[in-house]
């Protein structure tokens, strides 16, 4: 399936790529738009984050929550880097610290990757390695 959002990913359009992969669509293929381009002209694949989408930030909720409520997700660790994403993407006011911190290294990643989808590809292991460590402290609570 093709996926489709607009270029210049940052946190949202980086966390939903690799929920997507991990747990909608291990083949998916992303496609990257200007940001300009009208999500309803797109008639090869599914818009996200993009204004006016059901897979779009919707009241104080970002499109990685969309993601996690269409598709059911339920897996408790994904939940956790939901809040987390959440509080980077949508100006959080207290935003807790890896919330900054997801922040300042999808900045970074934009600065040393070519294209959007190297971006992808670096940034996918620090979702990752958060999904680890999280998956770790909950093992450890059992």
């Amino acid at each position: 399936m093709k996926w489709v959002t607009r270029q210049k990913v940052h946190v949202d359009r980086v966390a939903c790529p690799w929920l997507i992969k991990k747990f909608i669509d291990p083949e998916a293929e992303f496609v990257f738009v200007p940001r300009d381009t009208d999500p309803a002209a797109i008639k090869d694949g599914i818009p996200f984050d993009m204004k006016g989408v059901e897979l779009g930030h919707h009241e104080d909720k970002c499109s990685f929550d969309a993601f996690m409520e269409k598709y059911d997700i339920q897996d408790p660790i994904a939940k956790k880097i939901q809040l987390i994403v959440r509080e980077a993407d949508t100006g959080s006011e207290n935003p807790s610290p890896l919330a900054i911190a997801l922040d300042v290294f999808g900045r970074g990643y934009s600065l040393i990757c070519h294209d959007d989808h190297e971006t992808l590809e670096k940034e996918f292991f620090l979702y990752d390695a958060l999904y680890a460590y999280f998956k770790k402290q909950i093992d450890n609570e059992r």
